[in-house]
């Protein structure tokens, strides 16, 4: 992420906390992540050379203008008005990583072979509370491959209890055993 992207997302921040429209603009910022990262069409045209920033404008407004908040619909056009269009997906990104770091909310990504049920998930999110002690947002992601157990991940920190992990390393143990059998 640029350095721009931080810039505009600490001002937007700042601007929300002032105006008492800190939620929901975070909402906003979280609806306009979803549609950039869903839309591959909307993200060719705010990085194309060749639209002008009037239909850009047009377009984003016909996307948001109803469902946002008037100072995020402000922020856009500013936005388009100084050709960082194209940073549009970054900045609400930056804001999201910003707004939890304001709030301190920990981000944990859990991957399980299976997928979470809701007691589980209960149990997850209060161990990691109690860790962390701070509001935890729980991502679930599924891999197969883990074949069972899970990886649970929180900032830079990992623990990987995945019967895979296990396997790999027990493979690995084997594979250096320097034991060389005498017939």
């Amino acid at each position: 992420m640029s350095t721009l992207s931080h810039r505009y997302a600490k001002s937007l921040l700042e601007l929300s906390i002032e105006k008492g429209s800190l939620e929901k603009v975070y909402a906003d910022m979280k609806l306009i992540l979803k549609t950039c990262r869903e839309n591959h069409e909307l993200q060719v045209l705010l990085k194309s050379p060749i639209v002008n920033s009037d239909k850009k404008q047009e377009v984003l407004k016909a996307l948001f203008g109803n469902n946002t908040e008037a100072l995020t619909l402000t922020f856009i056009n500013i936005l388009t008005v100084k050709r960082r269009e194209m940073y549009l997906e970054e900045v609400a990104e930056a804001f999201t990583e910003q707004y939890k770091n304001h709030k301190n909310i920990l981000t944990a990504i859990v991957t399980t072979a299976q997928g979470l049920d809701e007691e589980l998930r209960k149990q997850v999110l209060e161990v990691i509370r109690k860790s962390a002690d701070s509001e935890v947002e729980l991502v679930e992601k599924t891999d197969k491959t883990l074949i069972g157990g899970f990886i649970i991940r929180i900032g830079d920190k990992q623990e990987d209890t995945s019967i895979s992990r296990k396997l790999k390393t027990l493979y690995r143990t084997f594979n250096e055993n320097p034991f060389i059998k005498n017939f």
